[in-house]
């Protein structure tokens, strides 16, 4: 994989990460904030507490939204890239025993290369 390669593969992750992340907060700000009226209304004791203490609640629950939502959001996009990584490695594995060759990393690399020129080549 060609720094290139990397630098969009980081960026791709870092977009669904921060779309994920932005989904998560507003939910869970929602949430938080519904709940804060609810209690509001329901109980004297938050009735009592200050505008501050109801915004850091509220604030609360936005963020464990906001960081649940992208870390489960990037543990699934690292996942999916390591199984189509693993379905590559494995192509590549058969593909050199074939030929006859010991599958080494060095081997796998240069036969992604051969692949990836295949492919830009075309039929």
């Amino acid at each position: 994989m060609s720094r290139e390669e990397k630098r969009a593969d980081v960026e791709r992750a870092y977009q669904i990460q921060s779309d994920a992340a932005v989904q998560g907060a507003a939910r869970f700000f929602a949430i938080g904030l519904g709940t804060a009226v609810i209690l509001n209304h329901l109980s004297p004791f938050f009735r009592r507490q200050t505008l501050a203490m109801k915004g850091f609640f509220v604030t609360t629950f936005t963020v464990t939204g906001l960081v649940f939502y992208a870390e489960r959001a990037l543990l699934e996009h690292e996942n999916i890239r390591r199984r189509e990584e693993n379905l590559i490695r494995k192509e590549a594995r058969l593909d050199l025993a074939r030929r006859g060759l010991v599958p080494t990393e060095t081997e796998i690399a240069k036969w992604k290369a051969e692949k990836v020129q295949k492919d830009n080549e075309g039929p």
